[in-house]
């Protein structure tokens, strides 16, 4: 037998189940308990009335931050009267011992702040919505059982409407559990912990991630060293070579062409190593490593990239290739006369736009690359944007954080 997990769950389940089971009593006592939200509005209003609205107003400003915490902490106790499923807190330890770290950790939580504007909207608007979801349950029924104590209302009318209210009063379960269960979803989503599930799959994509840039720094590391370095040398000793054979002589003319085979081939070496991770993009940071890829790509690209520091290194080998793979599409299929590349680090986040005045009509779904762009983007919880007109201009768009 499958056992709902949440009042949601029951109430799209077989209408006899639910109305025997518990879930419509868990959810009328859920609403209920938000009476401590309705409380705190009584202070509120008191305070206003007799102290004045600045007065009240100070109250709330003083006890947002103390009084969100506490709200937030009973709010996810009181989530499991309709839901199963622990809500766990999304706060963290501080670093140091002491409360000013507790303190300084908490002023620090974006979970703070949102514990902090749930419990104002509590107060403002949802403990007056819980009223109103049991009264649009309750009271219509519960004034139709109540006729025959009326003294006004005869017997022979007081109980067919009692009748009529005790035969209704099962659906006054149906509002008061969708309201539960919506506002309990709600409160989950702003005051939970994110799911541990996704969360470490969030983890382990970044390190899958930080695993294959460690890998292509290897790569990259050995051939330069290794490979390159070889071709060097043996570009070298053909060159030597020809200087002492005589001009003309089919030896010469042999060993000419086995000199220019092993320059060509170190000339596609350097931009195999230059594409697997450019050692520019190491020494010197995006800035310079983007002027370098703009002045080898065949449509003519301005750069204006200014940044006030070095980024971590995750954020600039994403933004680098992000603009290779951008100035790469611009000269296959954009047919643009230049491009515009432009970066600027704006509250801790790398805004990278690439702009060209090509014939647009770009496609990420097309292979163009821009999907694969867009999912490295994502694991460093950053953003991807893409606009593209039939007819142009074309400007693609990358957020990544940096914090």
């Amino acid at each position: 037998m499958h056992h709902p997990r949440n009042a949601l769950q029951a109430l799209a389940g077989r209408p006899l189940r639910f109305l025997w089971s518990a879930w419509p009593w868990r959810s009328l006592a859920y609403l209920l308990s938000g009476a401590v939200f309705g409380a705190a509005a009584a202070l509120v209003i008191s305070v206003a009335l007799t102290a004045g609205v600045v007065a009240a107003v100070a109250l709330v400003a003083v006890a947002v931050v103390p009084g969100g915490l506490l709200a937030g902490r009973f709010e996810r106790w009181r989530l499991r009267l309709v839901d199963r499923a622990p809500a766990a807190g999304p706060h963290e330890r501080p670093g140091a011992p002491g409360p000013r770290a507790w303190l300084r950790t908490r002023l620090r939580e974006q979970a703070t702040w949102r514990e902090a504007g749930y419990t104002l909207l509590s107060i403002l608007a949802l403990w007056w919505v819980d009223l109103g979801a049991i009264a649009i349950g309750g009271v219509l029924p519960g004034v139709l059982l109540s006729a025959p104590l009326q003294p006004d209302t005869p017997l022979s009318l007081g109980l067919p409407l009692a009748l009529a209210g005790a035969v209704i009063m099962p659906t006054a379960a149906y509002p008061i559990t969708a309201w539960a269960g919506a506002r309990a979803t709600m409160a989950r989503a702003l005051l939970g912990s994110p799911d541990p599930e996704l969360a470490e799959v969030v983890r382990s994509r970044a390190r899958l991630v930080d695993a294959f840039e460690i890998e292509r720094r290897r790569i990259e590391r050995d051939l330069h060293d290794g490979a390159q370095q070889r071709l060097v040398a043996l570009a070298l000793k053909l060159g030597m070579a020809r200087l002492d054979l005589e001009p003309g002589s089919p030896a010469a003319e042999r060993v000419a062409e086995a000199h220019e085979e092993a320059m060509q081939a170190l000339a596609e070496l350097r931009e195999l190593i230059r594409g697997v991770h450019p050692r520019i993009l190491t020494d010197l940071g995006l800035p310079e490593a983007v002027l370098d890829v703009a002045g080898r790509s065949p449509v003519p690209a301005e750069v204006d990239i200014v940044l006030p520091r070095r980024l971590p290194a995750a954020t600039e080998t994403t933004a680098y290739f992000v603009v290779s793979e951008a100035l790469a599409n611009v000269a296959k299929h954009s047919r643009a006369a230049r491009c515009l590349i432009r970066g600027r680090l704006t509250r801790e986040i790398l805004v990278v736009e690439i702009s060209d005045d090509g014939g647009g009509g770009a496609d990420p779904a097309s292979g163009t690359g821009l999907a694969g762009l867009a999912d490295r983007v994502a694991v460093l919880s950053g953003t991807m944007s893409l606009s593209s007109p039939a007819g142009g201009p074309t400007t693609l768009r990358v957020e990544i954080p940096c914090a």
